[in-house]
């Protein structure tokens, strides 16, 4: 007897699908397409030697913990080594804020395993982060959502009108949004931590890029605005104590030592680490003993800051490739961001056309990107946007890539007057 499957699946996973991202990095791994889709860092500028050198160091000096079960919370010295590097925002918390997880997309997961009931809103930005979706349709969650302009989310009608549908919290990545590559400005900032304290909504701060400014003024994260709130709302009180207010930070090193370590972390009060300890215990027990203490050897002494300066260096070139290989080759009519930093950033095409059919031809013209309906929560949104990475690709690639989607994107914008919608033959 054949058992049927479908039948047995839970109901939550009838709104889950596999991740656009994922499926067209298979397509792309063929050696001669130049792709743009992933979110992949440079990795000829991977500190392999260092992490050589640090692995024999740890499995000389303390093998046997190493290879052991360990505290799901996660490796002490990994979890002080957090707690140290945010006091440079004035943030004086201790390694008791902070919960080791296996990449921050376990943290995103973990959010919603503590957090989300079925049918519980969330409010995002929008496009927001297709693996936050991804993470808690997985809990029936359902979203609300407020633009994003050149300065971040827009705190104005479409944000109140969010706010009335009373979500259970917001997901804010600050810093070089993923998708669209805009930071939050720091009026905004400001005013979205007020508003989360006035309404009672804590803020998810997502911030896996914010290490990696390579122009303009660096701001600090919502976590430090927040907290800088409740201390001067203590000292008026005459109170003491350390409290966090409605900031979840969420961080990683993926992005500044290596994405195949699966570090990540959450900070956030206390209470809540313990709850997401628990939920951590029923997915992993913990995070590998091995990869944590060798991240921390990696990281520790000043290196993860000395080799950020390297990435950021490799990176601005490369975004500038990008930006003026599409001033050269994109035809009049596409526009596109001008990220500060990190590694991503968003192309509009005209109305009309259609970035999925563009993609179909890109793809014949050995070229990938992601087309952007991908990070909207609600169907037949971003239709005519996409995301573009700069930074795995080299110079060279980068040239030649956008060379190409010009060719296309110039073909099909002069074909536009053929119909209200374009299809590319």
């Amino acid at each position: 007897m054949t058992i049927p499957w479908n039948r047995r699946y839970a109901q939550r996973m009838q709104g889950v699908s596999s991740s656009v991202i994922r499926e067209l990095l298979k397509l792309t791994q063929q050696p001669d397409i130049i792709s743009f889709a992933g979110g992949l860092p440079a990795p000829e500028i991977f500190p392999v030697a260092k992490f050589e050198t640090a692995a024999m160091r740890v499995l000389q000096e303390h093998g046997a913990q190493a290879l052991q079960y360990s505290p799901t919370e996660g490796y002490p010295p990994l979890r002080q080594l957090i707690a140290d590097k945010m006091r440079r925002y004035g943030i004086d918390a201790t390694p008791d804020n902070v919960l080791i997880t296996s990449g921050s997309q376990q943290a995103l997961d973990l959010i919603g395993k503590v957090m989300v009931n079925p049918g519980d809103q969330i409010l995002t930005e929008s496009p927001t982060y297709l693996g936050a979706l991804q993470a808690w349709k997985a809990y029936q969650a359902e979203f609300v959502t407020a633009p994003i302009d050149a300065n971040g989310l827009c705190i104005g009608d479409l944000f109140e009108e969010a706010l009335r549908a009373g979500p259970k919290f917001m997901y804010i990545l600050p810093n070089f949004q993923n998708p669209s590559g805009v930071t939050l400005s720091m009026e905004r900032r400001l005013k979205l931590v007020q508003i989360a304290d006035q309404y009672g909504i804590p803020i998810i701060e997502d911030d896996p890029y914010g290490d990696l400014r390579f122009e303009g003024e660096h701001l600090p994260p919502l976590l430090a605005l927040d907290w800088q709130l409740q201390a001067s709302r203590r000292e008026a009180k005459n109170g003491d104590g350390l409290t966090f207010g409605d900031v979840i930070y969420l961080g990683t090193f993926s992005k500044t030592l290596a994405p195949g370590l699966r570090l990540g972390w959450i900070m956030a009060p206390t209470a809540v680490i313990k709850k997401c300890v628990t939920a951590k215990q029923g997915a992993d027990l913990h995070t590998s003993s091995l990869t944590q203490m060798i991240g921390y050897e990696v990281a520790r002494d000043g290196f993860l800051e000395e080799h950020q300066q390297v990435i950021r260096r490799v990176y601005r070139e490369r975004r500038d490739i990008m930006l003026a290989a599409m001033e050269k080759y994109f035809p009049p009519g596409v526009q596109w961001t001008h990220p500060q930093g990190g590694l991503f950033l968003w192309v509009t095409l005209p109305e009309g056309l259609e970035a999925t059919a563009v993609l179909e031809k890109a793809i014949a013209n050995k070229v990938a990107f992601v087309p952007g309906t991908a990070f909207y929560p609600h169907d037949n949104q971003g239709r005519n946007t996409g995301r573009f990475n700069f930074s795995n690709a080299n110079p060279e690639q980068i040239e030649t890539g956008i060379r190409r989607l010009g060719a296309v994107l110039a073909k099909a914008t002069s074909a536009l007057e053929s119909g209200p919608t374009l299809e590319l033959a």
